[in-house]
């Protein structure tokens, strides 16, 4: 089950964020979002755990859960849409 983590500090790693997910099951995946021409990460990201058991439970511990100073949002994550393709300005 893919969950959405939202309102991340902006200074949290990867790292970080699966420890304070592994509280409430096994984490198979994280990815934390940056912006493509800064690399600077942009407060979201996305954990992946096998089952919706042990989703279920990181969204009720941690949704509103104060992490440095910022309060995540946690939920499941929407099926990405798809994007057209963008044509470079010049």
């Amino acid at each position: 089950m893919k969950l959405y983590a939202g309102n991340l500090p902006y200074n949290i790693t990867e790292d970080e964020l699966r420890t304070t997910f592994t509280e409430y099951g096994e984490v198979t995946e994280v990815s934390l979002i940056t912006d493509s021409f800064t690399g600077q990460m942009k407060g979201f990201g996305f954990v992946e755990m096998p089952t919706q058991h042990e989703a279920e439970a990181a969204i009720k511990a941690l949704d509103g859960k104060d992490v440095n100073g910022r309060n995540l949002k946690v939920n499941l994550a929407k099926p990405k849409e798809k994007r057209s393709k963008r044509r470079p300005r010049y």
